[in-house]
């Protein structure tokens, strides 16, 4: 059944242009079961969703990982909570970068949480919540200068900082820090280290109470070299992704494994033509048909996510790997077809994904332009359509005018998407 019938079947509307994103929200339950085996009950788990999603679609995501029981959303941005407070995500959402001071109020009647990060940001912010509503002030957590050098209060500032945040009308929540390095064994111990000096600092200034603290991403959690502590934040292996190259010790692989990527980027050819040899194909002519070929068009190019100077490489159509050929255009990039037989505008090409015992990964591609999982993941185009389905049951379609969700009964709920 073609992906347009698939999706009319579900009730939903059929792609505005045949490339899509293919999300697993079985994959995300699936990952969030593995954290939380690793991590034990008592563990918080915050799921990171800002950049889309990396990639995937920040709502459906967010509602995912909701309902798989993660107790924590993170983002990046203020905006990007609030459109998930908007979307109907009721999960406790903390922004890790600090927010402009004319949104506090809205953070805190979203019952955002938001980070500071250095104390001359923080006077401001507890001057300006000197004049807002009590159900207007925003829970604040503290970020830890650890050895990331990228924002945080230093661990010897950390006492004095709560102590004002305290002293302020501001509600305090946990103390955190993010690792620069996880794979480095020394540079993660010191930051290990001096995230327990500045827990120590604080214990003794507290009178032996101290907020609940995460340091743990991804790379800090399977490599085993971070605490847990009272939380973890993970981003990438939310997604059923890992950190290119990272050591996991014996005793983490099976978890490692268990890990399902969610995402696959797939689409149907736009033309399949046979030229001579010789013909050039693509602007520049730089690629030149060496025999007599068969070059398929695909709608994808580097408006979507196949990087113009890198190689992207292959494609999978009919289980067989074909090389992708001339430069990549704005909208459309070329699969030379010659090797397999029958190839028609039927047939569902993979560009990111499985496809009968083959597969190109988040990893190879990272690899292959010299970058991280991350970029791929979140270099995806918005305006590209997601389509979610769960085990093999399509559950909804977001495109760039809308966003909707398929029901049991055939029928399906729209949302208009102003952006």
């Amino acid at each position: 059944m073609s992906i347009d019938d698939r999706l009319r079947a579900a009730g939903l509307p059929t792609l505005p242009r045949p490339v899509w994103l293919e999300i697993d929200l079985d994959a995300l339950a699936n990952n969030v079961g593995v954290i939380r085996e690793m991590v034990g009950p008592h563990v918080g788990i915050s799921a990171v969703v800002k950049a889309d999603g990396y990639g995937h679609g920040a709502t459906q995501v967010a509602l995912a990982f909701e309902s798989a029981g993660v107790e924590r959303l993170c983002v990046a941005s203020l905006d990007e909570a609030l459109a998930l407070r908007q979307a109907g995500v009721e999960a406790s959402i903390l922004v890790l970068f600090p927010i402009p001071l004319d949104g506090l109020a809205d953070a805190g009647a979203a019952s955002i949480q938001v980070s500071a990060s250095d104390p001359a940001s923080i006077r401001p912010m507890i001057e300006r919540a000197r004049d807002l509503p009590a159900d207007h002030l925003p829970w604040v957590e503290v970020e830890v200068e650890t050895g990331l050098s990228r924002g945080g209060v230093k661990v010897d500032d950390v006492p004095a900082v709560l102590e004002s945040l305290r002293a302020s009308r501001c509600p305090v929540g946990d103390l955190w820090t993010h690792v620069a390095a996880p794979e480095d064994v020394e540079a993660t111990a010191r930051q290990v280290s001096e995230f327990e000096r500045a827990i120590a600092l604080e214990r003794v200034a507290g009178g032996g109470f101290v907020p609940a603290c995460h340091m743990a991403a991804t790379g800090g959690l399977f490599t085993g070299r971070v605490p847990a502590y009272q939380g973890v934040r993970i981003g990438l292996g939310m997604y059923g992704l890992l950190p290119a190259d990272l050591p996991i010790p014996e005793e983490l692989l099976l978890f490692a494994a268990r890990l399902r990527p969610a995402m696959s980027l797939k689409c149907l050819p736009l033309r399949i033509e046979r030229f001579p040899a010789g013909t050039r194909v693509s602007y520049g002519g730089r690629w030149t048909a060496a025999r007599e070929s068969v070059i398929a068009t695909l709608p994808a190019g580097y408006a979507d996510a196949i990087p113009r100077p890198a190689p992207w490489g292959e494609a999978l159509v009919r289980g067989q790997r074909v090389p992708l050929v001339g430069t990549v255009a704005m909208d459309a990039v070329m699969a030379d077809v010659t090797d397999v037989p029958g190839v028609s505008q039927d047939d569902e090409f993979v560009l990111l994904g499985s496809q009968a015992g083959q597969e190109i990964s988040t990893g190879d591609l990272a690899r292959a332009r010299t970058t991280i999982p991350w970029e791929v993941a979140t270099g995806m185009s918005y305006r590209i359509p997601r389509v979610y389905h769960a085990d093999s049951v399509l559950m909804g379609l977001r495109t760039l005018i809308s966003e909707t969700t398929a029901a049991a009964d055939g029928a399906s709920t729209k949302g208009d998407r102003n952006r």
